[in-house]
C-alpha cells in the first residue's frame, strides 16, 4: 500500500529534528525588534536556499519569500512572523536571551521572544525542508513567507506595499499558526472570526504645572489621567451588551518627573480588542468622548491629543478552508489532539495576506505547555496562573511543540498541494 503524502514528507522529521531545535535555541538567543529582523531573515533565507528554493529577501524591508515549484498545482502559502518583542526574559532556560538593542525611539531596551516567534520560525524552517525532502509525494507551489514586524502591525502591509501581490504567484490559501497556552501536542482553530481587531491609541492630556504645594494654582493632569483610567473602564461594564465582546486595556500611563512638581502634562496609551464592527466603533467613540468630557470638567487648557499608534484587522477564517483543515489534522493527530476553540481575545496582521490576495485564509493555534503541568493547572482551576504570550516568563516545550507545529504546517499544506 502507498503511503500517504504526510507520512512520506514528515518520514524524516526524526532526523531533522535536533537540526530544527538548535535552530530554535539559536533564534531564541539572538531576538531582533520590529522591522529590525535582519539576523532571523539571513537564517531564513538560507534554510530556504539550501532546501532548492527560489528566495528573494528585503521584501517590506526585511521579509522573505521563498517559492519552491514542484509541477502543475496549487499554491500554498505558508506564513511565520519573526520579530520579538522589549522585554526582559526571566523563563531561566539555559538558552535565554540577554540582548539589549535601541528601538525606534532611541531607547535602549531589552529584548526576548517572548510570543513565540521564534517558534514559528523553527517550524517554517521545518516544514518547508520536509517539502522539498520529498518532491516526490506532491505537486503545485510552496511559498514560504517569513514576515518582519506582526508585533507592531507594520510587517503584513509593508510585505503588501513592497510588490507582495505582483511579484509572487497568488496562493490558492494562506495559513498560518501561532504557539499559545495549550497542552503541548494539541492544534486548535475554528472556522469564523479567530482573533480581534486590535486599536492602539495614545492620549495626550494637558493640564498646567505647578509646585506640589501649591495644587491650587494647578489643573493636575495626573488626576485628569486617573479618572480617565477609572472612566474607561465603564465602557466595557456599562457600554457593550453581555453578547458582545470588548477589552479596553490602559498599559501605560507617564506624567512627571518629581514627586513635589505638579506636570504639564499626562500621558496614557491603551488597547481596544473587539469583534464586531459596530461594537469597535463605538467603544473608540466612548473613548473619545470620556476623554474629551475628563478634560473639560478639570478645566484643561486644552483638548486632549488622541493619536492612533497601530491597527490590526479581525482575523476571519474561511469555513470551507478551515473545514478542510480540521479534517486533514484529525486524520493526522487523531480527534483527541485537535481541539475546536473560540475566538481569541489576541490579534494578528496574518490576515492582511488574505484580504489583499481575496483568497481563503485559515489560522490555527498550537499548545505549548507541557500535558501533565497544563492538565494539573486545568484540574486546579489554575490555568490562568500560567505564563501566556508577552510574559517575561513565556517559554513554550520544546517538545512535542516542535514537532507538532511543523507537522500542523506539512499536514495543512498537503491538504491542498496534490498528491503524485
Amino acid at each position: 500500500m502507498a503511503k500517504d503524502p504526510a507520512s512520506e514528507v514528515l518520514s524524516n522529521l526524526d532526523r531533522l529534528l535536533p537540526d530544527i531545535e538548535m535552530l530554535y535555541k539559536d533564534v531564541h538567543s539572538h531576538p531582533e525588534l520590529s522591522m529590525q529582523e535582519v539576523r532571523t531573515a539571513g537564517i531564513a533565507a538560507e534554510s530556504l536556499r539550501k532546501a532548492g528554493y527560489e528566495v528573494t529577501t528585503g521584501v517590506g524591508k526585511t521579509g522573505v519569500v521563498g517559492l519552491l515549484r514542484n509541477g502543475e498545482g496549487p499554491t500554498v502559502m505558508l506564513r511565520a512572523d519573526m520579530d520579538a518583542l522589549p522585554i526582559a526574559e526571566t523563563t531561566g532556560v539555559a538558552y535565554a536571551s540577554k540582548v539589549f538593542a535601541t528601538d525606534v525611539e532611541g531607547n535602549a531596551v531589552p529584548v526576548g521572544h517572548m510570543c513565540g516567534h521564534d517558534m514559528h520560525v523553527a517550524w517554517l524552517v521545518g516544514a518547508t525542508t520536509l517539502l522539498a525532502q520529498a518532491r516526490d509525494a506532491w505537486k503545485g507551489t510552496v511559498m514560504a513567507v517569513f514576515q518582519p514586524g506582526e508585533e507592531t502591525a507594520q510587517g503584513a502591509q509593508a510585505m503588501i506595499d513592497d510588490g507582495l501581490l505582483k511579484r509572487f504567484p497568488m496562493p490558492d490559501v494562506v495559513l498560518g499558526q501561532h504557539v499559545m497556552v495549550g497542552p503541548a501536542g494539541s492544534v486548535a482553530g475554528s472556522a469564523g472570526p479567530i482573533t480581534s481587531a486590535a486599536d492602539s491609541l495614545q492620549i495626550r492630556l494637558f493640564g498646567r504645572g505647578a509646585h506640589g504645594s501649591m495644587p491650587q494654582a494647578s489643573i493636575d493632569p495626573v488626576v485628569m489621567a486617573a479618572s480617565v483610567v477609572l472612566r474607561l473602564q465603564t465602557i466595557v461594564s456599562r457600554e457593550v451588551a453581555a453578547t458582545d465582546t470588548a477589552v479596553v486595556t490602559v498599559g501605560v500611563l507617564q506624567a512627571g518627573t518629581k514627586e513635589n512638581v505638579i506636570p504639564d502634562e499626562a500621558i496614557i496609551k491603551l488597547n481596544v480588542r473587539t469583534f464586531d464592527a459596530s461594537v469597535r466603533k463605538h467603544v473608540l467613540a466612548a473613548i473619545e468622548r470620556i476623554v474629551n468630557a475628563e478634560a473639560e470638567a478639570s478645566g484643561a487648557p486644552r483638548k486632549p491629543e488622541v493619536t492612533p499608534l497601530d491597527r490590526y484587522p479581525l482575523n476571519v477564517n474561511d469555513e470551507t478552508a478551515s473545514n478542510r483543515i480540521a479534517a486533514a489534522f484529525r486524520d493526522y493527530f487523531s480527534s483527541e489532539r485537535v481541539k475546536h476553540t473560540g475566538p481569541a481575545p489576541a490579534s494578528e496582521d496574518f490576515g492582511c495576506f488574505g484580504t489583499a490576495w481575496q483568497v481563503p485564509s485559515v489560522f490555527w493555534f498550537v499548545g505549548g505547555n507541557d500535558p501533565v503541568a497544563y492538565a494539573k493547572a486545568k484540574a486546579e482551576g489554575k490555568l490562568n496562573e500560567l505564563p501566556v504570550n508577552h510574559s517575561p516568563q513565556f517559554a513554550p516545550v520544546l517538545h512535542p511543540t516542535l514537532e507538532t507545529g511543523v507537522e500542523a504546517l506539512v499536514v495543512g499544506a498537503l491538504a491542498w498541494l496534490r498528491a503524485n
